[in-house]
């Protein structure tokens, strides 16, 4: 299993393969994490996340090259600066024993090229997992140029995108992905070059993770949850395409202020990790759009990502919980799962489309689940349905535990998902025989 990011890395990608691999050996499989050494990250290591992976976890970790000096050529890209790394050290494992298949996740995306080179290499079936898209809008309508704008960096990337992917898509055995639209992406741009075997393997959730961070409990420095507000939180990064479903919830905020000034006084809306950065001070992305709307006064941002015991801690300490999409229909949320294990009270605004609605619709309603949805319009035409939304979660910020069906929920679990996993992983191997 070649997953770059991995524990104590705290990026988003880090979780796919931490929260897969020691469900696998239920299921007859024997995972090995091949990934990067901690001296390749950038940013803030999270020794907290380390601890939550099982020491009988088999994990081979490998050098990468420096970014202090890759920078200075304009890349900074982990899946390139550990490249050679990963390709020698899988090729060293699968020459010394027997692998009976290969797994690779991105992001990083240029890893997912070591599977056609191994695959002719050894013959090992190669599954391909998709994290994330790997031609989406990045490149396209957004970017890192101005205002979050494609540039030429971004669309160098897309370009360069568009030219390798069908060679790893090609020699894949199969597919995996967070959601059946992002497969389905991959299919309608490849055809018939595309593997037949796809499946949608969510990201799911580990609820040990939640029974280690109760067994040492500590209080989150950024809120007091006892003093008599209502403190609604959302944890995780606000992509580009995520802005205006920010924009709309706040200017939802804006009506509360007008119409109904004691619930207003009593909001406290707080973001973290907004970024995605781990280290330094980044720009925040919510503040400014707070400003512009006129609801400040209520709003706080720590851009910084922040570790993920601490993440989930502010989860628990929270009254309510805000779930957003972007307007992209394939978007489905890794924190989703863990959002349902804080047993809080969830407000959700997602694009109809998102794989997410289906999740929520299924196991939970108010006042426990109080969702949300937009078409292609955008979310500004569902502002009143929001602005109704959140007044009854204010006015009732309370989890109803009979209003979550739990036999729905823990098929979204991480050993639910590995099952599915070994399933897709048994039918390649059958059918490389």
């Amino acid at each position: 299993m070649v997953s770059p990011h991995f524990p104590p890395d705290t990026s988003a990608g880090t979780h796919r393969v931490r929260l897969l691999a020691p469900h696998l050996p239920e299921y007859g499989w024997q995972p090995v994490v091949v990934t990067v050494d901690p001296s390749g990250y950038e940013g803030r290591l999270d020794q907290g996340l380390l601890s939550l992976v099982p020491s009988n976890l088999r994990v081979i970790r490998c050098p990468a090259w420096s970014p202090h000096w890759t920078r200075r050529l304009g890349i900074g890209d982990l899946g390139l600066r550990a490249f050679m790394a990963l390709r020698h050290a899988c090729a060293d494992l699968l020459e010394r024993e027997r692998f009976d298949a290969l797994f690779i996740t991105i992001y990083p995306t240029y890893p997912a090229l070591l599977g056609p080179m191994l695959k002719r290499r050894f013959s090992v079936p190669f599954v391909l997992d998709y994290q994330d898209p790997w031609i989406g809008a990045w490149g396209d309508t957004v970017g890192g140029g101005a205002d979050g704008g494609a540039d030429w960096k971004s669309r160098a990337t897309r370009r360069l995108a568009g030219w390798i992917e069908p060679y790893a898509v090609g020699a894949a055995d199969a597919i995996t992905a967070v959601s059946s639209g992002t497969f389905e992406a991959v299919i309608a741009r490849y055809g018939g070059s595309a593997p037949k075997e796809c499946a949608a393997l969510p990201i799911g959730g580990e609820p040990a993770d939640f029974e280690a961070l109760r067994s040492a409990p500590a209080k989150n420095p950024y809120f007091d949850r006892n003093d008599g507000l209502c403190h609604l939180s959302y944890v995780g990064t606000l992509l580009p395409l995520g802005i205006e479903t920010v924009r709309a919830v706040l200017e939802a905020v804006a009506f509360l202020k007008v119409r109904r000034p004691d619930l207003y006084g009593r909001v406290r809306l707080h973001f973290f990790g907004t970024s995605n950065q781990t280290a330094g001070q980044p720009a925040g992305r919510v503040t400014p759009i707070a400003e512009s709307v006129g609801v400040a006064d209520c709003v706080s941002e720590l851009p910084v990502r922040v570790p993920y015991l601490d993440a989930l801690r502010i989860q628990l300490d929270s009254h309510v919980l805000l779930l957003m999409g972007s307007s992209e229909r394939h978007y489905t949320a890794s924190k989703l799962y863990p959002a349902l294990l804080a047993e809080r009270p969830i407000l959700a605004v997602y694009h109809t489309a998102s794989s997410v609605v289906v999740t929520l619709k299924r196991v939970g309603r108010p006042p426990s689940v109080r969702l949300t949805v937009f078409d292609d319009l955008g979310p500004a035409a569902s502002i009143e349905q929001i602005y109704e939304a959140l007044v009854g979660v204010v006015c009732r910020p309370e989890y109803d535990a009979a209003a979550i069906d739990l036999d729905a929920l823990d098929a979204y679990s991480a050993r639910a998902v590995a099952a599915q996993l070994a399933g897709v992983l048994n039918r390649v191997v059958s059918a490389a025989a």
